[in-house]
């Protein structure tokens, strides 16, 4: 609910401070007097564009301020959290300046802030009819969701957004896959040539270096055959042997011993030393024999050792580095291989997701044609009552190509004002007080529905007068019940209806004209609704006619 509006140096305005209560308030004055401009300057803080032009004359800036009580409003509260801001005492202050110089300033509860912020924010508390242009309702997609909640199914219409965003999600991420597959693919029929070339290799641990060996005693087979045969003979096999020799040595160490224990010792190691060589020239002798001459082998081992190499330079620098690249591919690849399964898995999660949708999409369009229908059958109803005798109300249901975030179908509110003209968009009607009393006729259907806590009615009562007036007045008064409502008139049967009666004079301070306002009760309650009657408000008679409708109105 709108507190207080403060406005201060716009156009004629000098310094003006505006107090409402809750239900229906009622602006009147002089035509001229600086009505319209109140709301022009309320205008600025719904978003609409600054003109250093508005600036009063002698002044720097223009400030136009609003003091909302927005305790528990969830849909402004989830707004300003989403923004950076929160509440203070469940209050809400929004305040725009506008410098002569051109320059614009906004403010959220003393926070600057972007002025489309402020804006959006004002739309949420504050919803303005007349000829300015911030109508909430005039937005299909508002539109969209007064006839949602009209047919009770706004939580569908919220799980039809829902899984559209999903399965916008979905799709996009299905694209990237595909995308990104198509690339996976490429690469992995790389990575599985690299591992093939691997796995039909089969490298064993420390196959080169066996291999290196094995190759080496081949490639130098003779002269490893005859350095043994060689030792064999020098050692054990020859005439001139080294064994023989140490064995006369170690017989002599023993008679020597014999003679002299100390050289049992001695005596020993020759002995040994005898066996020893003895043993080692066998050695030789069973290697000599062991000794393979296999060309075919020798370039078998070459051949190997060659491919080991080249995979060591490729994947290496050792063989075991080539084993754990291997187990690297196979990672990769496997990876890859996930990513086609979690590309079927999003297939199948998408297809449900848009079956979900379709469904979904099929239900709210049940209940949107079902409550358009009452809808526009409630309007029009009492368009007549409110002084449009050939109006004709439509809810169009526009069926898209395909669903959307708001289902299938645009939802728009179409009028036709004079008899055998087809029906037009609602924001294409010229009148200002036509299309309030039409947001009026809409507002009084959708009253428990509305959720923008503040209605300001600009223009209403253009061009009506006597029963329909009165009419008016009622629908006001049923809208008041559930909002507040603040309405510009020039009629006194509107006028005595508010819980709220406000008067606005223009005359002068300092040479410069200026707007006042003040609340009016009491005999100078009844003087202004005498004036609006178009009598004498002196007058005994006209005095009595404003006190019967005061009377008659609770205010």
């Amino acid at each position: 609910m709108l507190l207080e509006l403060r406005v201060r140096d716009f156009a004629v305005i000098d310094t003006v401070t505006v107090h409402l209560g809750s239900g229906l308030n009622v602006l009147t004055g002089e035509t001229g007097a600086g009505k319209s401009i109140l709301v022009g300057a309320l205008s600025l803080l719904l978003g609409e564009r600054a003109s250093s032009e508005s600036v009063r004359a002698g002044a720097e800036k223009a400030v136009v301020e609003a003091v909302f009580d927005a305790e528990g409003l969830d849909g402004i509260t989830a707004a300003l959290e989403e923004s950076g801001f929160e509440l203070e005492d469940g209050l809400l202050i929004l305040r725009r300046e506008v410098w002569k110089e051109g320059r614009n300033r906004a403010w959220v509860n003393g926070s600057p802030a972007p002025a489309g912020v402020v804006g959006a924010f004002g739309r949420l508390l504050v919803d303005l009819h007349g000829q300015h242009e911030h109508q909430t309702l005039l937005r299909p997609a508002e539109q969209r969701t007064i006839v949602d909640a009209y047919a009770g199914s706004s939580d569908l219409a919220t799980a039809v957004r829902d899984l559209y965003g999903q399965s916008r999600t979905l799709a996009e991420e299905r694209e990237h896959r595909i995308e990104r597959q198509g690339e996976l693919e490429a690469q992995a029929d790389f990575l599985r040539f690299q591992l093939r070339e691997i796995e039909d290799a089969a490298p064993g641990d420390g196959e080169d270096r066996e291999l290196d060996e094995e190759g080496r005693r081949l490639e130098h087979s003779g002269e490893l055959s005859r350095g043994s045969d060689h030792l064999h003979e020098e050692l054990y096999a020859g005439e001139a042997a080294l064994s023989d020799r140490l064995a006369h040595l170690r017989d002599v160490a023993e008679e020597l011993a014999r003679i002299d224990p100390e050289l049992e010792g001695s005596h020993r190691e020759l002995d040994e030393l005898y066996h020893r060589t003895t043993e080692i020239g066998r050695t030789f002798a069973s290697y000599a024999a062991s000794v393979e001459h296999d060309p075919d082998r020798l370039e078998e081992i070459r051949a190997r050792l060659d491919l080991l190499a080249r995979l060591k330079r490729k994947y290496g620098p050792e063989l075991n580095d080539v084993k754990s690249t291997a187990e690297e591919l196979r990672g990769k690849l496997g990876t890859i291989d996930a990513q086609q399964v979690d590309l079927e898995n999003l297939d199948e999660r998408l297809s449900r997701t848009r079956a979900a949708l379709d469904e979904a999409a099929r239900s709210l369009s049940e209940k949107r044609r079902e409550a358009a229908s009452r809808l526009q059958e409630a309007v029009e109803r009492m368009l007549p009552d409110l002084g449009m005798t050939d109006a004709v109300f439509r809810v169009s249901l526009e069926e898209l190509k395909e669903v959307g975030g708001g289902g299938r179908e645009r939802v728009e509110f179409l009028v036709s004002l004079n008899a055998g003209f087809d029906p037009r968009s609602l924001a294409r009607i010229a009148s200002g007080g036509e299309l309030s009393r039409v947001m009026l006729a809409l507002k009084a259907t959708l009253a428990r529905e509305d959720r923008v806590s503040t209605l300001v009615f600009d223009e209403i009562d253009a061009g009506i007068g006597g029963a329909v007036a009165t009419r008016v007045a009622e629908r006001l008064v049923d809208v008041a019940r559930h909002h507040q409502v603040l309405v510009i008139t020039h009629l006194a049967q509107l006028a005595s209806r508010g819980n709220v009666h406000l008067h606005v004079t223009k005359g002068a301070r300092d040479g410069v004209a200026a707007v006042e306002l003040h609340p009016v009760e009491g005999e100078a309650r009844v003087a202004e609704v005498a004036r609006l009657l178009g009598g004498d408000p002196e007058s005994a008679t006209s005095r009595d006619h404003a006190r019967e409708l005061l009377h008659a109105s609770p205010a």
